[in-house]
């Protein structure tokens, strides 16, 4: 699909198409200029100009994929399918392996319930790829993969949980507190967030001690009260409000979605050995898909069933929260994530066309996913 133009965006912080000004445009969580947690007054949303723009379809048609390679023959040397097949089923059995059966019995199959209810490994996959276009071994990103996969697995849990989300489905099976009672489903949620940072430190092979160090620091900036937690709080007390703006929503997803995202990436980054400027770039590419991540993810929860999607589809209309399609619409959510798309995969020029080919598949995924 061509890239599109998508003009002007006048917002409280801009969206460039510029590689160079990313950064500017996705500060870092800790620097963000609009703090909710701290400013209540939301700003609204201001006009927003956009040139003439085609129709944009929030998934891909086998037709638009055979048409994509014919143009570009080099898309269809790279077999995505099963470059997935094959990096989800080591995953899988990395996260059997480190979360095994045993006492006391209860948790740890709480604990493997919904860690091994599947779902797409895309946040261990992303670790993984990112290790790779660096120059890492897969072994060396392994655990770091699946301890993001373990923290993401804790922030469903307790997203499902009836003083947060109150689900009762998830990757197309009862949420852990339907099968296990809440107060089990507390703890499965705090035990895996506690091994994710015992299984980086104790069984990443191969990488110097000061990368773990890094990386570990890293992951735990990411989902704490200035990343993932800070972006569940915002999103929490935004429900039900009515003056809220692009900057304020943009503060929620950057910190509840696009942060572990990132974390995933930046990981695989630093202890694949990459050097500071190809981590710094790697992160800027890992907000923009984190960003598109949750674009899509709010498009998709209006537009598909609770069978297409394996969860609760328009619960966030039901709850009354803040998304994208209802700040802008759905036709201009898709053109958001069209640029965002497109921003993300102009940053992974420079490196290596065929180890960067994973990377920008999964840009694509995340983009034209349907659940």
């Amino acid at each position: 699909m061509a890239s599109l133009n998508l003009g002007y965006w006048v917002q409280s912080y801009s969206m460039s198409n510029q590689v160079s000004s990313i950064s500017k445009s996705f500060p870092l969580p800790r620097s963000l200029p609009f703090n909710p947690l701290t400013t209540q007054s939301s700003s609204t949303l201001k006009k927003v100009n956009f040139t003439s723009l085609p129709s944009i379809t929030s998934v891909l048609t086998k037709e638009d994929i055979v048409k994509e390679e014919e143009q570009d023959p080099q898309k269809s040397s790279f077999d995505f399918n099963s470059y997935m097949l094959q990096k989800a089923s080591a995953v899988n059995q990395a996260l059997e392996s480190a979360v095994s059966l045993r006492d006391p019995v209860k948790i740890h199959e709480a604990m493997r319930y919904s860690l091994l209810a599947g779902g797409k490994r895309v946040r261990p996959v992303l670790c993984l790829a990112a290790c790779a276009l660096v120059g890492g071994r897969e072994s060396m990103a392994m655990p770091a993969a699946c301890a993001v996969e373990m923290i993401h697995t804790m922030s469903l849990i307790h997203d499902d949980l009836p003083c947060m989300d109150n689900d009762d489905l998830r990757r197309g099976k009862p949420t852990n507190h339907k099968v296990f009672g809440e107060d089990i489903a507390v703890l499965a949620g705090d035990a895996l967030l506690a091994f994710a940072f015992e299984h980086i430190a104790v069984s990443t092979v191969g990488v110097p001690p000061s990368r773990i160090v890094r990386a570990i620091g890293e992951l735990a900036k990411a989902i704490g009260g200035e990343g993932l937690v800070a972006g569940q709080v915002v999103d929490i007390i935004s429900e039900g409000l009515t003056d809220v703006g692009l900057d304020h929503l943009e503060f929620i997803h950057v910190h509840k979605t696009a942060a572990l995202l990132e974390a995933a990436v930046v990981l695989g980054a630093i202890v694949g050995g990459g050097c500071d400027e190809e981590v710094e770039k790697l992160r800027k590419f890992a907000r923009c898909i984190g960003l598109l991540f949750q674009v899509v993810d709010d498009i998709l929860d209006v537009t598909k069933s609770s069978k297409e999607l394996g969860k609760t589809a328009g619960k966030d209309l039901v709850a009354d929260k803040v998304t994208y399609p209802k700040l802008m619409g759905i036709q201009k959510s898709k053109e958001f994530a069209e640029k965002l798309k497109t921003d993300a995969i102009e940053l992974l020029q420079g490196f290596d066309p065929a180890k960067a080919a994973p990377l920008i598949a999964l840009t694509n995924y995340i983009a034209y996913r349907q659940n």
